[in-house]
């Protein structure tokens, strides 16, 4: 009650008129509805003025701008403002005065809007921070309502950090800072990672003018690429290089982190200007190596898995970070080039035996072929020579064939030794690679590791039975079945090969025989080691004209000893008679030497 203050009644108040229903003042209606306007704000349709929230609800926002009713505004429309409160003042458009219901229409977006643009270039030019929401996500980024206005946020300028997921910034309300007017297109670029730069960039220098080699940092896995890991270090980021995280070998990084883990690191490097810099993780923990059995020796066995492979050999890892190599040379007795691919692939297991051990270095080499015996200390019992074995034909050379009886047991065939009767050019006239061909050992090579071999040897010689049938003037029929510069190529009776000079192939009436031309020929010359048989045409009628004229001769010169007189027939005439055969011999003789 003490609040309550005496007010005196008006004097000249009519209570009966009052009473009556009659004014109660001397001024008209007219007059009254003039001075109650005359109390209310002067408003515009289609104009921006400002208004007091007045009340605010889950659908609208209700707001007073002094005039005779309030106007009420979607609450989406300040959905950038989530900190709106009843009291604020905030902007509006006048829509309408009066809709049908009596009601004013107000809009804070088109108010926002068409204020925006000052807004925006006053942002842009006095580096003001402002807020905005975002709306959805878009090609490189994402659209945000900066005061109305659709505004693009690339991805990049989120936040400092790689954006992982987008969408969970849709339909936050952040602060930006505008970076990029086009005022031709009426585009806005806006950056929320520009607000914390600044900070982070002091914290950066902080951090970097502490850092030295061998600190260990805990840091916060930032990025995995397929070479290394990223680690923010508060501010700096530094790269674990992939042969750094781990002492075995590492091929793809998550398998050793994962995004958003927190880890300690050790400073390896960094540049002069430490903006690059390397860190490592699996120097935090000893060197495998160094935990290696120290009873472990040369000859030991140990088992791997195959890790990395090559041509020349295999990596095997016996514990993490500890690897040896087996060359391939160790993965088999056998001599033979061969990739290390054909005995084992990434992945396997394997048990070998150590050939090498250097701790020091930290090396180490193996083999998988000491798991057997070698073949060669026992050639002589297994291979002596005279057996018979069956080998795979592995290679060609021109002057043989390479065989291998057994893993680890090479040898030769020369192409000498492949037939006995077939002249042989190249031994893939006969046989292939891969094959299987019947050997006899010759000979054992035991320091070189070679058996010499033959395969003809399994057949008996057969030209110890040419040597009866092609004798040394004996004549056979032949065909020419291939004609050279040197001469001619004449197959003979049971599959045997003889040649000719070109001399020997002039018939007798002074022509030349031709290729696949059949003719009697004589044998001028017949060596079984070399397997040799040299044949003549034309020697057949040479040599039956010389005996024709041999006997000529012989007749006339025992005509002419009768009419001689006994006093002609001294010593030296016998001698010259007596001697005519003998030259006419040894002519022919001279003559059948020139010809060879």
């Amino acid at each position: 009650m003490e609040n309550l203050k005496n007010v005196a009644p008006l004097e000249d108040f009519n209570w009966d008129a009052y009473e009556n229903g009659e004014a109660t003042t001397s001024m008209s209606h007219d007059e009254l509805e003039k001075a109650y306007d005359n109390t209310l704000n002067k408003v515009n349709d289609h104009e921006v003025v400002d208004g007091t929230v007045i009340s605010i609800d889950k659908r609208n926002v209700v707001v007073n701008i002094g005039y005779k009713s309030d106007g009420i505004i979607p609450l989406n429309e300040f959905r950038y403002n989530p900190d709106l409160k009843v009291g604020d003042t905030v902007e509006v458009y006048i829509e309408n005065q009066e809709d049908k219901k009596g009601q004013l229409i107000l809009s804070h977006k088109k108010a926002r809007a068409a204020r925006s643009w000052d807004r925006i270039n006053a942002a842009l030019e006095n580096d003001e921070i402002i807020k905005g929401y975002i709306k959805c996500r878009t090609k490189g980024g994402m659209i945000v309502d900066v005061f109305g206005i659709e505004a693009f946020l690339p991805g990049s300028q989120i936040d400092v950090k790689p954006i992982r997921d987008y969408d969970v910034f849709v339909g936050k309300t952040m602060e930006f800072k505008v970076v990029k007017i086009n005022q031709e297109f009426k585009n806005v670029v806006v950056s929320h990672k520009a607000l914390i730069e600044a900070e982070l960039e002091q914290q950066k220098k902080e951090i970097i003018s502490k850092l030295e080699k061998g600190q260990v940092l805990e840091g916060t896995v930032k990025n995995i690429t397929s070479y290394g890991v990223f680690i923010d270090l508060g501010g700096v980021d530094g790269l674990i290089h992939i042969t750094d995280l781990s002492w075995g070998r590492v091929s793809d990084p998550k398998e050793v982190v994962q995004l958003d883990q927190k880890l300690n690191v050790v400073i390896l490097d960094f540049d002069d200007e430490k903006k690059r810099i390397a860190l490592g993780l699996k120097q935090l923990t000893p060197h495998p190596w160094d935990a290696l059995d120290p009873n472990l020796k040369v000859g030991d066995h140990v088992k791997g898995k195959v890790v990395v492979m090559a041509d020349y050999g295999a990596f095997i890892e016996i514990a993490p970070g500890v690897e040896g190599l087996i060359h391939v040379s160790e993965m088999s007795w056998s001599q033979h080039l061969r990739s290390a691919q054909d005995f084992m692939k990434v992945g396997d297991e394997v048990e070998a035996v150590i050939l090498t051990l250097d701790r020091e270095e930290r090396k180490m080499s193996l083999g998988i072929k000491q798991l057997k015996a070698d073949p060669w200390e026992t050639i002589e019992e297994k291979y002596p020579v005279g057996s018979k074995h069956t080998a795979k034909v592995r290679n060609f050379t021109n002057f043989g064939v390479f065989v291998e009886i057994e893993e680890g047991v090479d040898g030769l065939i020369h192409i000498s030794d492949l037939s006995w009767t077939k002249k042989i050019k190249h031994p893939s006239e006969f046989t292939q690679i891969g094959a299987d061909i019947d050997v006899m050992v010759l000979e054992i090579d035991k320091e070189n590791r070679r058996l010499s071999l033959g395969h003809k040897q399994l057949e008996e010689n057969p030209w110890d039975v040419f040597e009866t049938v092609f004798t040394v003037g004996s004549i056979h029929e032949g065909t020419i079945i291939e004609m050279l510069d040197k001469g001619a190529v004449i197959a003979l009776p049971y599959g045997v090969e003889g040649f000719a000079t070109p001399k020997h192939l002039v018939k007798e009436d002074g022509s030349q025989a031709q290729l696949d031309e059949k003719l009697p020929f004589k044998v001028i010359e017949f060596n079984k080691d070399a397997k040799r048989i040299i044949l003549s045409h034309s020697r057949i009628f040479e040599d039956a004209a010389k005996a024709e004229e041999r006997a000529e001769k012989r007749a006339s010169k025992k005509a002419s000893k009768k009419e001689e007189t006994p006093m002609i027939q001294n010593q030296a005439a016998s001698t010259t008679l007596g001697d005519i055969d003998a030259l006419a011999a040894l002519k022919e003789q001279m003559e059948a030497d020139s010809k060879k």
